[in-house]
Formats: C-alpha cells, sequence, structure tokens
C-alpha cells in the first residue's frame, strides 16, 4: 500500500489553476467574508483513519460530516460531529423526534449540497439556496477553537475558526445551527 500524500500546510488560497469550480467557489467565497483558513491538498480522503492523518498535520480537529434523511427522504440534515465520536442512529432521531434517520442518498446531497459523497463539510452549505438541509452540530464540536473542513472535494482539506462558521460563513449561507447532545452510547 503506499503511503497517503498531505502536502505541507499553507496559509489561505492555494493555486486554484487546476482545481475543480466547486472547490475555487469555497476559496472565493472565505475570501470575500474574510475568513482566514489554512490548506493542505491530499490524496482522496474516504476513511477517518486518513482524516485523522490530516487533522495532525493541519493541527486541528476534522468534523465527521453526515448527510442525513427522515424515512420518507423528505427531510435532510446535515450532521457535523468530533471525528473520533460513535454516531448512532437512534441518539439522534430521538432529540429530533423522527422515528428513523438513514443516510442520504448521493443524488440528493448533489442536489442539495453541489457535493459528491465523500466530500461532505459545512461548505456545501453555500449551495443549499433553499435551506433545505436542516444543519446539526454536536455540543462538543462548538467547544473546539478550530474545525478541519473539504472545501466540497475529498482531496483538500481547511482548517476554520469554529467562531468564522458560526458568525461569518452560516449567516452568509442562511443557516442556522442546532445543537445536539451526543455522547455516541
Amino acid at each position: 500500500m503506499s503511503e497517503f500524500y498531505i502536502s505541507a500546510v499553507t496559509e489561505g488560497r492555494p493555486d486554484t489553476a487546476q482545481l475543480l469550480p466547486r472547490e475555487v467557489a469555497v476559496y472565493d467565497l472565505l475570501d470575500a467574508l474574510s475568513i482566514p483558513y489554512r490548506h493542505v491538498a491530499h490524496d482522496a480522503a474516504e476513511t477517518m483513519e486518513l482524516c485523522a492523518q490530516i487533522d495532525t498535520r493541519l493541527g486541528t480537529k476534522m468534523c465527521k460530516n453526515l448527510f442525513l434523511c427522515n424515512r420518507q427522504q423528505t427531510d435532510f440534515y446535515l450532521l457535523l460531529m468530533p471525528g473520533d465520536k460513535p454516531f448512532k442512529t437512534k441518539e439522534l432521531s430521538g432529540q429530533l423526534g423522527v422515528s428513523r434517520l438513514s443516510f442520504g442518498s448521493g443524488e440528493k446531497m448533489q442536489e442539495y449540497l453541489g457535493l459528491l459523497p465523500g466530500s461532505v463539510s459545512a461548505m456545501g452549505l453555500a449551495n443549499d439556496k433553499t435551506h433545505a438541509v436542516r444543519l446539526l452540530i454536536d455540543k462538543d464540536l462548538l467547544q473546539e477553537g478550530e474545525i478541519g473542513v473539504h472545501p466540497c472535494t475529498n482531496t483538500a482539506s481547511l482548517a476554520i475558526t469554529t467562531k468564522d462558521l458560526l458568525e461569518k460563513f452560516l449567516p452568509h449561507t442562511g443557516h442556522v445551527p442546532t445543537t445536539v447532545t451526543l455522547v455516541g452510547a
């Protein structure tokens, strides 16, 4: 097995000449909102174990980002939680008053967030113009000074302050987070 590639950390906008338009749009928005960030490029991060390596390089905590829906697939949620915390659907379902939660389809994720599976992050909320996705944030994540997010692709990661996410980015997108308490038990 080859080694997982992670670039050196850079401050702010990377060279965007070879990047996907959805990734460039994230940097454009962060720059327009005056949100500073650190950046690393890396091989596709498809597991939390690989994200843990990115965490170490960025010196931050990568979020576990889950795109969820109700049984009828009429209500959609983006859950942000610490990457090292186990997720139990029953625990969250009870807090939301939803009988059953499951993972949303890749098609709905693309439709509402403009994201492909594996690249889900809060940055995709900029694409949810109709506010079809309800944002849920685990209370423990709110205690972090910084969080790691993908810029709408799983081949790069950013460190941004939780404060900038809550006070600049989310107000711009019009998404108001709901705080949830997950213990993973």
